[in-house]
């Protein structure tokens, strides 16, 4: 037999959901709120499959199903990603009774604010990837077949990778930077894919490039086979958009689901791209 939460009883009988959407992206968002009978043990990806299966406001008022993102359901994917009660986190692991002793009147689903919309609580989350491709965050190899035993890594370097290995691509810690601001572009009478792909390329490298990117530059810096792109990546860092815009508010450590050393990390690649830049100094 399960025991029960002994606060329980002091729950309300019903949850309201105050929910911001969008139908398309660029349209105007508004609000709708939503009444769902509470229940122990909820998390919020939870609340939204309620939502979805009345598909009733709270003045009952027949909607379309709220649209969200997720994938794994158990903190890993980094898919589910949402701003709920004012807060950047993942909604399969934001769990409902917890999230009602910071606010017992309401529950505040938003979408993240640094990406475009695609509707309701979807964003179009292009531009992290991007920064993923400006850094190289990837082991090169020159093909698949087996090489045998790679370099040994040691304890240390291990120890110091693991954490950041752990990064989920989850958008949290640019959600929270004040100095990743939101690039979104409106496609232009007649452009084709191929162009606007490139303009919005071109404006996603040269704004900030974000902790998570740089975070993994570091990581594969410190890889024995990804270190062969290690001067590529510097040079990517020292570039428009890269470590130089970096106003370390710390926001990005505190808000990361996996707690990894975000802050760390970039203190690292600051070092490492001023000895970069000193040694092509003197290269010339």
């Amino acid at each position: 037999m399960i025991a029960l939460d002994p606060n329980v009883k002091n729950r309300p009988e019903w949850i309201n959901v105050r929910v911001r959407r969008q139908d398309a992206p660029g349209q105007e968002p508004y609000w709708e709120l939503h009444k769902i009978a509470y229940e122990p043990e909820l998390n919020v990806i939870t609340i939204l499959q309620r939502i979805a299966a009345q598909a009733t406001t709270s003045d009952g008022k027949k909607v379309n199903p709220v649209t969200w993102d997720c994938g794994c359901l158990e903190e890993v994917c980094g898919s589910c990603t949402m701003v709920i009660n004012g807060k950047v986190r993942q909604s399969c692991s934001a769990l409902v009774d917890t999230l009602m002793k910071e606010d017992p009147d309401e529950l505040v689903l938003e979408p993240m604010s640094k990406f475009p919309v695609i509707r309701d609580l979807m964003v179009d989350r292009k531009r992290l990837f991007r920064g993923l491709q400006k850094v190289k965050a990837w082991v090169p190899v020159d093909s698949y077949y087996n090489m045998g035993a790679g370099e040994r890594i040691l304890m240390d370097d291990q120890e110091q990778n693991y954490p950041l290995s752990q990064c989920m691509s989850c958008g949290c810690c640019l959600e929270a930077c004040p100095q990743y601001t939101k690039v979104e572009l409106v496609r232009e009478e007649g452009e084709s894919d191929e162009a606007f792909e490139e303009r919005q390329n071109k404006a996603h490298d040269e704004a900030f490039v974000g902790a998570n990117a740089i975070s993994q530059a570091v990581l594969f810096n410190n890889h024995p086979t990804g270190k062969s792109l290690a001067g590529e990546r510097l040079d990517a860092l020292m570039g428009p958009g890269g470590i130089a815009a970096c106003g370390n508010a710390q926001n990005c450590v505190s808000v990361c689901p996996k707690e990894i050393p975000l802050t760390t990390s970039i203190a690292k690649a600051g070092r490492s791209t001023t000895i970069h830049a000193i040694k092509k100094w003197f290269e010339k």
